[in-house]
């Protein structure tokens, strides 16, 4: 159990946020296209999970705006945007906002990754959905950076997110 603040007031959330040097837990998450989406999938690749509550909110469109324009200069890594939207605005605002570098990924069926991951906000306004939250994996799935940010109103660090990946 972690705390985070919404607009200055403390929530409680919820599952083990992992550790660097922790191995990830393996999750499945639905695409754009409906389809179950593993770690598995991404085997071999370095990826930084972007997770937080709603696309449909200023500063988790910023970030998946920010991390879009990051991904295109990656190599051997992908960008996952994890949020409870449902694939379909997903989608909608992929296409609005021409985002085509990260891959955009639902809890819809996945809702267990909440607290695998330790981010399930479990009080206040926003209990049920994601804390923001930033983790980075090896190719070999080990976390080699975590971010749980403390406010939920404030962008993720993007700068120690990529100096992870080196």
């Amino acid at each position: 159990m972690s705390t985070v603040n919404f607009k200055g007031q403390p929530v409680r959330v919820d599952g083990g946020f992992p550790a660097p040097g922790h191995q990830a837990s393996a999750f499945r998450l639905v695409g754009g296209d409906l389809s179950d989406v593993t770690l598995a999938n991404h085997a071999g690749k370095r990826k930084v999970l972007n997770i937080f509550p709603s696309v449909d909110t200023g500063v988790c469109a910023t970030s998946v705006r920010r991390f879009n324009e990051l991904a295109a200069g990656l190599n051997n890594a992908v960008v996952l945007c994890i949020s409870a939207d449902l694939p379909f605005a997903q989608g909608r605002f992929c296409g609005a906002e021409g985002i085509k570098n990260v891959q955009m990924l639902s809890l819809m069926r996945g809702r267990e990754f909440l607290a695998d991951y330790g981010v399930a906000i479990a009080e206040g306004p926003l209990a049920g959905v994601a804390a923001r939250a930033v983790v980075v994996l090896d190719e070999h799935d080990k976390v080699i950076h975590a971010e749980l940010v403390d406010e939920i109103t404030h962008e993720p660090n993007y700068d120690a997110a990529l100096k992870a990946l080196g």
